[in-house]
């Protein structure tokens, strides 16, 4: 099984996640879609909900296709401010698609009827701190962090890379939580906080409005440091299983519009960076430009959206079943055009 690390690895984050997208997208173009032919498609409509920041980021250019009307589907985009929101409009049968994160997906899957159609991004995770002493894991020890994100993937994945470092979390690490990323940037503009998690794009906007801010660690390479098998995946698309199967064509032409729209931002991003703002994702052009290129935006789906989501997930259960609902997704979660 190929490591997922090594299909994107490059010299750098930035030429890794060029070079995958580059080379990645049309090979998935051809596997997913030239079979399809040129049958005959009636649009459906389609609601979507996605998580404000990275998660979001990939369907920028379809949601302008949207306003301007010229998809194939009819989408309603909802942006939300947390994943807790995403639960009830899927049982309700409010929305039929959301991007989530990655252990989200596997507790929605234990819980409702829903699949995986592609993993949108990788590792967005940094800490920054004001102190100009945090210069690897084991500098973490005795000190607090403040970061969004209990029970999901943020605080999953600092856990795991302080265990694996020898650092117990609750311990030797204090770890702060805030209901929202602005919440931790505040602390920081306002020095009651001098380490932080934060994700793209509030990375970005932070650095630039803190002065004495500086990135000390990226989350995604400590990540790799000590689980090269399988690399960080922040975010992944789900479906309501009964919506999947009863619209197979809008589905499929979902997937070939949203593989669309995630190279567009990442080959665009002057133009990406100011939907960004338009859209209301970021409040400044110059920061979303900073940001994009450091989101890991990708739309892996298919046969190896499913080796690396199950071997990513299997990581998660090992360190706590709860993290993924208790039990590994079964192979059916897995949606394989």
């Amino acid at each position: 099984m190929k490591k997922f690390h090594e299909a994107i690895c490059a010299e750098g984050m930035a030429k890794k996640m060029k070079k995958f997208i580059c080379l990645l997208l049309p090979i998935l173009a051809i596997a997913i879609f030239a079979a399809c032919g040129e049958e005959e498609f009636e649009s459906a409509d389609i609601r979507v909900a996605a998580m404000r920041g990275p998660t979001a980021m990939g369907l920028l250019y379809l949601m302008d296709e949207q306003e301007r009307g010229v998809t194939r589907n009819n989408y309603e985009f909802e942006l939300l401010g947390s994943p807790d929101l995403v639960p009830p409009l899927l049982v309700q049968g409010d929305v039929d698609v959301a991007a989530v994160p990655g252990n989200l997906a596997a507790v929605l899957y234990n819980r409702l009827d829903v699949q995986a159609l592609a993993v949108v991004t990788l590792g967005v995770l940094h800490i920054v701190d004001t102190t100009d002493t945090i210069h690897s894991v084991a500098d973490l020890a005795g000190r607090t962090i403040y970061l969004h994100g209990q029970g999901i993937t943020p605080e999953i994945a600092l856990n795991y890379v302080l265990t694996q470092n020898g650092l117990t979390p609750g311990v030797d690490v204090h770890l702060e939580f805030r209901a929202e990323h602005t919440e931790v940037a505040a602390l920081l503009a306002t020095g009651q906080a001098e380490i932080a998690l934060l994700p793209e794009p509030f990375l970005s906007s932070t650095l630039a409005q803190v002065e004495g801010l500086r990135h000390a660690l990226d989350l995604s390479e400590e990540w790799d440091a000590v689980q090269p098998e399988y690399g960080l995946i922040m975010s992944v698309v789900i479906a309501r299983r009964e919506f999947v199967e009863e619209n197979p064509e809008a589905v499929r032409v979902f997937m070939e519009e949203y593989a669309a729209s995630v190279a567009f931002v990442n080959e665009n991003v002057p133009e990406a960076a100011q939907l960004a703002v338009n859209f209301d994702l970021i409040p400044a052009a110059p920061i979303a430009a900073s940001a994009i290129p450091r989101s890991n935006i990708v739309f892996v789906t298919g046969e190896e959206m499913r080796q690396n989501l199950n071997g990513f997930l299997r990581v998660l259960y090992n360190e706590n079943p709860q993290s993924v609902g208790g039990e590994l997704p079964e192979a059916d979660f897995f949606f394989i055009p």
